[in-house]
């Protein structure tokens, strides 16, 4: 049975965001963005991204869903007191967005546990005045 992250998994996730003006295209509705996240592992015992689930909503309101396996092909194990960073990107049709998701790891010792990932915003930065 999969929990949801609790004080014993003790699993930090950052996420910083960029919008890409180089591979968007506004008047064609692609905004492109980046996101760096940075996973740390504050707990005793080593963990493992499994698989990734992600939310994407744009600015229409139309939810996008990806679920794949690990994050940029690869299953990390995170030790105790390291840190794991990788950047991706996403498209969508609107200047203003959202994503949210959570990450399905396993324990070292065989405890599986789903981290979520906080709502954060893909905001083209025009869109802001």
């Amino acid at each position: 049975m999969t929990h949801t992250a609790n004080e014993h998994d003790h699993v930090d996730i950052q996420v910083a965001t960029q919008y890409l003006a180089d591979e968007s295209a506004p008047d064609q509705d692609r905004f492109a963005f980046a996101y760096t996240i940075t996973i740390t592992n504050s707990g005793q015992e080593a963990v493992r991204l499994l698989n990734r689930h992600w939310i994407i909503t744009n600015g229409r309101n139309r939810i996008s869903e990806v679920r794949g396996e690990g994050v940029v092909g690869k299953q990390p194990l995170i030790e105790p007191g390291k840190s794991f960073s990788y950047t991706s990107g996403t498209i969508i049709e609107t200047a203003v967005g959202t994503m949210e998701g959570s990450y399905e790891m396993i324990s070292e010792s065989g405890r599986p546990f789903i981290a979520p990932i906080e709502t954060f915003s893909l905001v083209e930065p025009s869109a802001l005045h």
